[in-house]
């Protein structure tokens, strides 16, 4: 069990990055259009969406990618006790 549970917390991980990685290229204004912008809006795009169509609205300021890697965090921890047997 401890090897799916490292298995589970390396994708976690993986995925925060991902999710980190796109703020960052969005803050250095990389294009939308460059071929690893679209493959990472594609694969963050689904958890960021739902996300953000729950929070009001505020301005220019997308809060969509700190919580999501907020609530990743959490999820990881409570697959990670599962996992684990608490």
């Amino acid at each position: 069990m401890a090897g799916l549970a490292s298995l589970v917390d390396l994708l976690f991980t993986l995925y925060t990055f991902l999710i980190i990685g796109r703020v960052l290229l969005v803050m250095a204004n990389v294009s939308p259009y460059h071929p690893v912008m679209q493959w990472i809006f594609r694969l963050t795009e689904p958890v960021l969406s739902p996300i953000r169509n729950l929070m009001p609205r505020t301005g220019m300021v997308d809060w969509s990618p700190m919580v999501a890697v907020f609530g990743l965090f959490i999820l990881q921890q409570i697959v990670r006790m599962i996992l684990l047997g608490f």
